[in-house]
């Protein structure tokens, strides 16, 4: 029989366990009341486009494409050449940064709503660490080939992700607003 002292050991054990495996940053910030703040936020109607220099004429709707071994794809492919800065669309805080399967080299940043925004096939991270908070325009990574895109064209491939886990397809959402680059350029001349 196990006494009430040894339960609350194990107990105790547990919780230190898992903290130390998640690392006490990603713990304290998930209680952090910025970010209760940020998942009671509704996501955007509109997102600008994460890839510096695409226009939205440029942006084809590849979600539900067939892909290689019955999947079908899960997000859409933004083509652009090698080391393009890839930028956050929304504020958040980066959940994932490293290899990950078919994605290679991913981003995950949990955004408003707790919406998950996927940014995968990178060449190279952002300054980032998991756990830090990103606001929007910052940049993540940069344009590359890694995972399974290895013989593609450079793009990145992105996803957002509903709280339950279930895919949403973001051409929808990118279509309706103006590229970073392009606003940064307009309010670079603006100031002048």
């Amino acid at each position: 029989m196990v006494g009430r002292r040894s339960i609350f050991t194990i107990l105790a054990l547990l919780i230190l366990t898992s903290v130390s495996l998640t690392g006490c940053r990603e713990a304290a910030v998930r209680y952090n009341s910025r970010a209760m703040i940020l998942i009671q936020q509704p996501m955007p109607s509109a997102l600008p486009i994460p890839v510096d220099g695409v226009m939205r004429s440029q942006l084809r709707d590849t979600w539900g494409a067939a892909r290689f071994g019955g999947r079908n794809h899960k997000g859409i492919d933004i083509m652009a050449p090698r080391n393009t800065p890839i930028r956050s669309v929304t504020e958040g805080i980066v959940e994932i940064k490293g290899m990950r399967g078919l994605g290679g080299q991913v981003v995950t940043i949990t955004g408003p709503g707790g919406y998950r925004h996927y940014y995968a096939h990178l060449e190279e991270y952002g300054p980032q660490a998991v756990g830090d908070w990103v606001e929007p325009g910052e940049i993540i990574g940069y344009v590359g080939t890694s995972g399974n895109a290895a013989m593609s064209p450079p793009h990145l491939h992105y996803g957002i992700y509903a709280p339950s886990g279930s895919a949403i397809n973001p051409f929808t959402y990118l279509r309706e607003s103006d590229p970073f680059a392009l606003r940064e350029q307009t309010l670079l001349t603006a100031s002048k």
